[in-house]
């Protein structure tokens, strides 16, 4: 949720059905409290475009709820331009985390992603698979040792995610970033979700307890990007003063940004030696400032998400025993004892549609923010120009017309026969259109090696039955995500 003035000068249509709320302060105490669920009994009360107005008089915010998948796929693919991240909370995220993939726009996003592209593809992510398996195995072997058999997949998952996500990033450097990044990340996400739901927000130069313990965080986490870039421009400059790049071509002849997926296998330069390398004769290359934007945005959108993806798998399978077994069998039958490579993942296609039922009901990003640049229709609903529009897949994927039982946890849901059945858009943990997630092949890799791995080795059980979550940055836990887990007889 983002606050700002009211919107006006709305197109011909329907008046969008308002959500009922308190006299003074509309629902912002519910969106404060559970948003989640606000906009689930938005959508079930009155439809696929709802209002949703919060705030104290003079300040208040019209959210403007967009549920349906066609709705979706208008703001995120058909009509994208006039729906763009200039919102409040985009705004905190940019300056806590930079300029990257994930905030940037206009010319600076298509620069980046022109850049960042060739380092995305099939191809070249496959070749993180062994990365993701070397930590998923320090992982299994650490839980033997766990106290009475019990253990908190999602502090487990996340701790999996970053550790993996550092290794491909910084390779030899993982050590020094990824303490850094465990205890500095919940100090700067927790600051920019306080300022980004708030109506009103102190300057962050001033010092208050607050500001001094977010900015003391960025500039340890700033720092030690800042330090691993340096060294890896240094490297660079070496290698290039030695007479060319490492596929023994003129640099200056070579367009690195088409061509630097063939450069080198992906498991012998970490993402950042390939990111500083990246450049083309139209788009240039990126500067310091500019590689640490990416690496904080990688860093942020690379482990909290596949870690929610993972926490949520285990903790539905810990739950549905029949599921677990039968993702375990074909785990053991086409794995045996190797280790899961990158082309096995259209050989465990159970376990995919596991690791998609999880994304659905917990999907890594539930709420999606937009602001419309001009005055447009959803459906029959007029949406006027400057209105903050709202997408929660956390709604649209327990939509009822598409999902029967949307709460049951159900991997028959994405047989390939059932996923032809369904709108494009009625699934959409990556996003969607020109701004759709450039990770989502790695996500899915990492998900699936990991939990391969995971299941051989142990079974789970719950203890917790139930987790309460809330929409930070990404879905959170806001309680613990216990198992107990076994060692498997095989």
């Amino acid at each position: 949720m983002a606050f700002g003035r009211n919107a006006g000068g709305a197109e011909a249509g329907t008046e969008v059905p308002v959500l009922p709320g308190a006299p003074l302060l509309g629902s912002l105490h519910d969106l404060k409290s559970d948003s989640l669920g606000t906009y689930l009994r938005a959508q079930q009360r009155r439809g696929d475009v709802v209002r949703v107005s919060a705030g104290p008089p003079g300040m208040r915010a019209d959210l403007y709820c967009v549920f349906s998948p066609e709705g979706v796929q208008q703001v995120l693919a058909s009509q994208a331009a006039n729906f763009r991240k200039d919102n409040a909370f985009y705004q905190e995220v940019r300056d806590s985390f930079g300029n990257g993939l994930l905030t940037s726009q206009d010319e600076d996003y298509l620069r980046q992603r022109r850049l960042v592209q060739p380092l995305f593809t099939r191809r070249r992510v496959d070749g993180y698979a062994g990365a993701v398996a070397a930590e998923t195995a320090s992982v299994v072997a650490a839980w033997e040792e766990a106290l009475d058999g019990v253990v908190d997949v999602s502090d487990e998952m996340t701790h999996l995610a970053l550790r993996a996500v550092a290794r491909i990033l910084f390779g030899t450097d993982v050590e020094a970033t990824a303490d850094v990044v465990a205890r500095c990340f919940p100090v700067i996400t927790d600051y920019v979700l306080r300022r980004g739901y708030s109506p009103a927000n102190i300057p962050r130069h001033w010092p208050t307890p607050g500001n001094r313990r977010a900015a003391a965080a960025l500039d340890e986490l700033y720092g030690v990007c800042d330090q691993i870039i340096g060294r890896r421009r240094q490297a660079g400059a070496s290698a290039a003063g030695r007479g060319g790049d490492a596929t023994g071509e003129d640099a200056a002849g070579e367009d690195a940004s088409a061509e630097g997926a063939r450069a080198a296998d992906a498991s012998s330069e970490d993402l950042l030696t390939l990111l500083a390398a990246a450049r083309s004769s139209d788009d240039g290359e990126f500067d310091a400032a500019e590689l640490r934007d990416q690496v904080l945005i990688f860093l942020l959108a690379g482990h909290e998400t596949t870690a929610t993806s993972l926490c949520f798998a285990l903790h539905l399978l810990s739950r549905h025993p029949e599921q677990q077994d039968r993702a375990r069998e074909e785990i053991t039958r086409v794995l045996g004892d190797r280790t899961p490579q990158a082309c096995d993942l259209d050989r465990l296609p159970y376990l995919s549609q596991v690791v998609k039922e999880a994304m659905r009901l917990y999907p890594a990003a539930p709420v999606i923010g937009r602001k419309a640049v001009a005055a447009t229709r959803i459906g029959e609903h007029a949406i006027p120009a400057g209105a903050d529009v709202i997408l929660a897949p956390w709604v649209t994927h327990r939509h009822p017309e598409h999902w029967p039982d949307p709460d049951r946890f159900d991997p028959e849901r994405f047989t390939p026969e059932a996923e032809a059945g369904r709108p494009r858009y009625a699934w959409f943990p990556f996003g969607g259109g020109p701004r759709a997630c450039i990770g989502q092949h790695f996500s899915m890799l990492e998900s699936v090696v990991a939990l391969a791995m995971i299941l051989r080795a142990y079974a789970f059980e719950a203890v917790d039955a139930e987790i309460p979550v809330g929409a930070g940055i990404t879905l959170r836990t806001e309680g613990p995500a216990r198992c107990r887990v076994r060692r498997v007889d095989r």
